[in-house]
């Protein structure tokens, strides 16, 4: 080790054990809660331990210590509504908060006090606020249905130092730019991107409006809204977009010029005085969803209600309504593949440690013990018990156990193949194309994998691709002709036939019905759509459409999002299982906002109140749910709910 990395070793090592130290030191009773958690932690931090480190406090942030014990810790009074949206400052010590009671609050949640009250002029829920940065977190913008942005200055008056009125529809979200003092953007359900700078004065709507940074309605059609907008903390010139559609949009804004020529007609000519420049703009897509080889297509009901980027910059993490979160990632997202079999070997472990055979509709001859490979025992034992669980329709504990042995073990085909029939028995939203995932990723480690193979064309058929599973069952039959008369192989080439027949039948009916023809350029994005690398299932998303989901943990080590059921669910980001889940409202939990530096949340959603969350002391968790496969699986039959009726909801509901 050089020497520069033993003294950092040597210094993180002490930094810690003083850390922890601090953590169970005494606080004095008469001046802070007794109970040792976050909120004391802070004020102790911020008046009388000032050489805690920044760094380590960031990396403690998601100590497995702190995660275990975290429970609710205050429960903020003041907003006479739903509380839409929260925003800490970029310090950590402030919390804004907006509502539909039209006001903008400002929290010291550490003494659980409101600092200010901003009883605004908006007319119209509030559904974003946001601080602009480098103004020593005195500037907060707001953005509500009344289709209006409003800036505020907390230090001076109760007044609006700028207004905007220039979107046509709500206004669902805020962005702003570390970098960038001055500038922020909105996002509003008249599918227009502003971008505005409270520096220059402009005349709302008029002809010489240059705040128009992009229109969905020019590419996409009439009915296009933006629902929410994010910048890369890193490189912001990436600004990401969420429609009314399942795809997550990333422009570069230096290929774009905020202008009213943004505006134009969709019927104007693309080939002269194109709005978007073809190569500013990466689409984003779970590859079961996007439809890539059609222009004319079904209108979707699937919105994105919320997107974030990490804090490097290198990923983005959206919130699909009526389906999971997804993550992409930035640097290595690729477009789905459905059938690109490796180059076959014949391998001596073809049989492998093959998953119970009751799973399997194709079966393989049995392995001797000289060519089977063995598994580690460790592994072994997740493998059995995930069999086991699996053999009694147990299986999303089946699936949580093969993901978790595959974080600790990834090269073994079988971990695999047996996720693979655990998800295409479940068939949640998702399921099948996971499970496709997965028997390529078994093929990859072992192209002779037989039962992979054929679960592989199996899920092509169930995605509606019959054309490729029937390549795909025909090139298992080249490759091990033995199996050409086996009674699984000739069962499924039964089936192809007959989807084919009934697909070509449906597509006829379906020709006029509920259809949306794409311009050459939106499908020739669509068509370029990257695949999603991590999946979060649990939640449900189909009551309001801003519901978030944000990363826990500068280094995004567990994923956090509210659900319709008033639980906020928290994932660990390796295994994507559920690591816990806690009742955080009466009916709905729309925002989980994770401190930027220390173990703390703030929760909030259709209760007129703010919730927040750290680590404390004591044996007993009274808000932590203990049947979270119940509530999981309650939660995917609400998701299950036809899309007319999710659609209605939505307009009915109180915050979307």
């Amino acid at each position: 080790m050089h020497h520069y990395d033993v003294i950092q070793h040597k210094t993180t090592k002490f930094l810690q054990r003083k850390s922890d130290e601090h953590n169970a030191s005494m606080i004095n009773p008469k001046n802070y809660d007794p109970r040792r958690n976050n909120s004391t932690l802070m004020l102790f931090d911020r008046y009388m331990y000032p050489q805690v480190d920044y760094a380590i406090r960031r990396r403690l942030q998601t100590h497995p210590s702190h995660i275990q014990r975290l429970e609710l810790e205050a429960v903020l009074n003041g907003h006479e509504g739903c509380v839409n949206c929260l925003e800490w400052s970029t310090n950590g010590r402030l919390l804004a908060s907006g509502s539909d009671d039209f006001q903008l609050c400002l929290w010291d949640p550490f003494r659980r006090k409101r600092l200010h009250a901003i009883h605004t002029k908006h007319y119209g829920n509030m559904f974003s606020v946001k601080f602009l940065p480098k103004h020593n977190d005195a500037l907060i913008a707001t953005a509500a249905a009344d289709k209006s942005v409003m800036l505020f200055d907390i230090n001076s008056s109760q007044e609006a130092i700028y207004t905007c009125h220039c979107h046509g529809a709500r206004v669902k979200r805020l962005a702003t730019a570390p970098d960038s003092p001055y500038v922020f953007w909105s996002a509003g359900e008249d599918g227009v991107i502003l971008q505005l700078d409270h520096r220059e004065k402009h005349t709302c709507r008029s002809e010489d409006n240059r705040v128009r940074l992009i229109n969905l309605t020019t590419y996409i059609d009439t009915n296009a809204e933006a629902k929410c907008i994010a910048l890369n903390p890193v490189k912001t010139e990436l600004l990401a977009v969420g429609a009314n559609d399942p795809y997550a949009r990333i422009y570069d804004r230096r290929m774009l010029t905020p202008s009213s020529s943004a505006a134009v007609l969709a019927a104007e000519s693309f080939d002269n005085g194109r709005p978007i420049p073809k190569d500013c703009v990466n689409y984003f897509c779970p590859g079961h969803i996007n439809k890539n080889n059609s222009k004319v297509i079904e209108h979707e009901p699937r919105a994105i209600t919320y997107l974030t980027f990490n804090p490097t910059g290198t990923e983005l993490l959206v919130n699909m309504g009526a389906e999971h979160i997804y993550l992409y990632d930035l640097l290595n997202a690729e477009q789905p593949v459905f059938l690109n079999l490796p180059e076959f070997k014949m391998s001596a472990t073809i049989c492998l440690e093959a998953e119970p055979d009751n799973c399997a509709e194709v079966t393989t001859p049995k392995c001797s013990s000289s060519n089977r490979r063995k598994l580690p025992e460790n592994i072994d034992e997740y493998k059995k018990l995930g069999n086991e669980l699996l053999e009694n329709e147990q299986y999303l504990r089946a699936i949580n156990t093969y993901s978790h042995a595959i974080g600790l073990e990834s090269q073994w085909p079988v971990l695999y193949l047996n996720r693979a029939t655990a998800y295409m028995r479940r068939l949640w939203f998702g399921d099948v194309y996971a499970a496709l995932r997965d028997c390529h990723k078994a093929l990859r480690l072992d192209s002779s994998y037989i039962k992979a193979h054929f679960r592989l064309a199996r899920a092509l058929l169930e995605l509606g691709r019959p054309q490729e599973a029937d390549e795909c069952l025909k090139e298992l039959i080249r490759r091990f002709p033995s199996y050409a008369n086996n009674h699984g192989v000739l069962m499924l080439n039964k089936d192809i036939k007959e989807n084919r027949q009934t697909t070509q039948s449906q597509q006829q009916a379906n020709e006029a019905y509920n259809r949306l023809e794409l311009s050459d350029d939106e499908f020739y994005w669509r068509s370029k759509a990257k695949d999603y690398s991590l999946r979060f299932v649990g939640h449900c998303n189909i009551t309001t459409d801003i519901k978030e989901a944000n990363y826990f943990g500068y280094n995004g080590d567990y994923i956090v999002a509210g659900s319709d059921d008033g639980n906020f669910f928290i994932w660990d980001r390796k295994s994507c299982n559920i690591h816990s889940v806690y009742k955080a409202d009466s009916a709905i939990v729309n925002c989980v906002v994770p401190h930027p530096d220390i173990c703390m949340m703030a929760t909030s959603g259709i209760d007129h109140n703010i919730k927040i969350w750290s680590p404390l002391d004591g044996t007993t968790k009274p808000n932590a749910v203990t049947g979270i496969e119940h509530s999981v699986e309650s939660n995917q039959m609400k998701m299950k709910t036809d899309p007319f009726d999710i659609s209605t909801r939505n307009l009915l509901c109180w915050n979307g």
